[in-house]
């Protein structure tokens, strides 16, 4: 019997191409390990892209989008139907994520998993895959069908499979009540409670994070006995979103593209991602530490060491598009900089 499609390895790093650009770094016009992470960084894309010097391409952009079934026990400071309405903001241009995505020149879309409210706005820009009004509340049974994961993960991979050329893959994410499927994600997966997981997300606090906080810890009793892998704990607590997060962050691996993950709750896909095929790992990089307080605890369990510490909690992708210009940075200086032989060559006498 074939494998799942996920289960499949990520694409090999080219470990020569790592050398060569090691070797290139130590020759540019600088003193060896000056420029820091920006070295290390410009070898990554060296093994990613077989090159021992990188090319720049456009940034490729995506914002999965879906509602939660668990967001009616009221975990969110905002109604359910504003999903609907961000991702139309996000269509149109108005949000953070596509002001950020014109300023990188990114290929940008939205894909709609599976909103309640109709997001009323029709443009080449969105992807309106609607595989269901949202998922289940996670409280009273599985969020999601086995056969509903597994088309939402296929939804990520066929739009990564859809990609020109990309320097890197940006996910972001948009769903009322995500942080909580995030919270419940991670306390399955890592052993750990709501107390541990819960953060403010929108900004609840006082008598509605300790009700969030009980609500994702009854989700996670419920489905803890039942656990038997990664997937279970997707179909289970996950949203449509995350799932989508998940199929995308895999197939990018499997392709060759590397993966800029945002923050906490496309984090906690990159978790799901991991545990389902770690051959992926190596094709992530970690664009911030959320204040969300749990993703500081995700991180260290992935081992991740991310590039910026802003205090970032907004989501969408922005995070990472944030970094996106310091990792352009990093490729143009190994690419453009100057070498000890050339400076040898055009210097005086000669």
């Amino acid at each position: 019997m074939d494998l799942p499609w996920y289960l499949a390895p990520a694409s090999p790093i080219d470990m020569r191409a790592r050398a060569a650009a090691a070797e290139r770094q130590d020759q540019l016009l600088k003193p060896p390990g000056s420029l820091g992470r920006f070295e290390s960084l410009a070898i990554d894309f060296a093994g990613w892209q077989g090159l021992s010097v990188p090319r720049l391409k456009p940034l490729a952009v995506r914002v999965f989008a879906a509602d939660h079934g668990v967001t009616r026990r009221g975990v969110s400071a905002f109604p359910q139907e504003v999903t609907g309405l961000m991702v139309a903001s996000f269509v149109t241009g108005g949000a953070a994520i596509p002001v950020l995505s014109r300023s990188l020149d990114a290929d940008f879309k939205v894909i709609n998993m599976g909103t309640v409210a109709p997001v009323g706005v029709a443009s080449d820009r969105l992807v309106d895959v609607s595989l269901a009004p949202g998922t289940a509340d996670f409280v009273e049974g599985p969020a999601m069908t086995p056969e509903l994961c597994q088309a939402a993960l296929a939804v990520g991979r066929d739009e990564i499979l859809s990609l020109d050329e990309a320097f890197a893959f940006v996910g972001g994410e948009m769903g009322i009540g995500n942080t909580s499927s995030a919270s419940a994600i991670c306390g399955l997966l890592l052993d750990l409670s709501a107390a541990d997981t819960v953060g403010p997300g929108t900004g609840v606090a006082g008598e509605v994070l300790v009700g969030k906080r009980d609500v994702v810890q009854a989700g996670i009793d419920l489905h803890r006995p039942s656990i038997k892998g990664p997937l279970d704990v997707l179909e289970r607590v996950g949203g449509l979103e995350i799932a989508g997060l998940a199929g995308a962050y895999i197939a990018s691996a499997q392709k060759g593209l590397p993966v800029i993950v945002d923050g906490f709750i496309t984090t906690a896909a990159a978790l799901v991602a991991v545990n389902l095929n770690p051959t992926v790992a190596d094709w992530f990089m970690y664009s911030h530490r959320s204040a969300e307080p749990a993703h500081r605890m995700v991180l260290e369990h992935l081992g991740a060491e991310p590039l910026l510490d802003l205090g970032l909690r907004l989501g969408e992708g922005s995070g990472a598009a944030l970094v996106a210009p310091l990792l352009q940075s990093a490729v143009r200086l190994h690419a453009e900089m100057g070498t000890l032989d050339q400076v040898v060559a055009t210097g005086p006498g000669s």
